[in-house]
């Protein structure tokens, strides 16, 4: 895995070295702190998405959930004046809520996780369109939430907050990951849930507790992007976003098959990612071209995912020869003694 993470970020600062040499512009103050802005927005969901795809399942509902949840935490803030960090929890609360369902569905009613988050994809939007009736809702001339928009949307240092919010979430969720039982379960559940729940986890509460983060990250996510855009369209925002936290993942390692992945790697896919997204933009490539280059990525990773899968087949299988050569010249020496 690390040599995957390292690959990654030399090819992130060949492509940002490329990208400068042909226009400045990239590696100006102002580009280099929007891009960050991007960063923490997308690695936040990258992050959640991620997790559910080392379980070996998938979440396309999180543009919605942004687009439901953008609404209501717009609603109890604007029109019904509740308390910016009451309307802040609640928002958080309702994306955990929504991310335990998908994973209960999944668990206890053995339903494809494809299926279930395609299903949330469709009913959250369609929910927004209908609450709102179809129309755009923003913040108005209402105040008194300057504190939350400052940290939702503000700078310490001319660091963006959410790329500020990105690293701690990433330093705590790689510790969860990587040296916490939880961690060593959810690899497990990934590369075989029955194997694994046969040696005693808790299967259902290891892919459960996945979607509950993802569910978690998406409502804080939605908050972030609420104060970004100023305002919700139930048609359009969020649109494909869960595209570009699948696809962050699957750069950064996370097998489709599950069982693989890093919380470094996937914020690095981000990175890289995002870094192409400016690269179109800078180089004054149509924007239209936009999800070709993230389809494109898709496809590479996914190729490359493969192909250091069948090598390490391949290796595995020679080293298996190896052993079982080596035990049997092992046996016919014994039996000639």
């Amino acid at each position: 895995m690390l040599k995957k993470e390292l690959g990654l970020f030399l090819l992130i600062v060949v492509i940002g070295s490329i990208t400068a040499a042909i226009n400045p512009q990239f590696a100006s103050q102002v580009n280099l702190m929007n891009l960050a802005n991007q960063i923490g927005l997308f690695g936040l969901i990258s992050i959640g998405v991620g997790l559910v795809i080392i379980t070996g399942g998938v979440e396309l509902s999180v543009g919605s959930m942004f687009a439901l949840l953008g609404i209501f935490f717009l609603d109890m803030l604007v029109n019904y004046e509740i308390p910016w960090p009451i309307s802040l929890l609640i928002t958080i609360a309702a994306g955990a809520v929504l991310g335990s369902i998908h994973g209960l569905l999944v668990t206890r009613l053995k339903m494809q996780p494809f299926v279930v988050t395609l299903c949330g994809l469709l009913l959250y939007r369609g929910i927004a369109r209908w609450y709102t009736a179809d129309s755009t809702q923003g913040f108005g001339y209402g105040g008194g939430y300057e504190t939350l928009e400052w940290l939702m949307s503000g700078r310490t240092y001319n660091i963006p907050h959410t790329f500020i919010f990105l690293v701690i979430v990433a330093i705590v969720m790689s510790v969860v990951l990587h040296k916490s039982v939880y961690g060593r379960y959810l690899f497990a559940v990934g590369k075989n849930e029955e194997a694994a729940r046969f040696s005693g986890i808790p299967t259902t509460t290891v892919i459960t507790m996945a979607y509950v983060i993802a569910g978690t990250l998406a409502g804080i996510s939605s908050v972030f992007f609420v104060f970004y855009t100023q305002s919700v369209s139930p048609s359009a925002h969020g649109n494909f976003y869960e595209l570009y936290a699948i696809a962050a993942a699957v750069l950064g390692g996370c097998s489709l098959r599950g069982g693989e992945g890093s919380i470094v790697g996937i914020v690095l896919g981000t990175v890289l990612l995002q870094v192409l997204q400016n690269l179109v933009n800078i180089l004054g490539i149509p924007s239209s071209l936009n999800f070709a280059v993230m389809g494109a990525v898709i496809l590479l990773g996914v190729l490359a995912d493969q192909q250091l899968q069948r090598r390490r087949q391949r290796r595995l299988a020679m080293a298996s020869a190896e052993a079982r050569e080596l035990t049997a010249k092992e046996g016919t020496a014994g039996a000639a003694v």
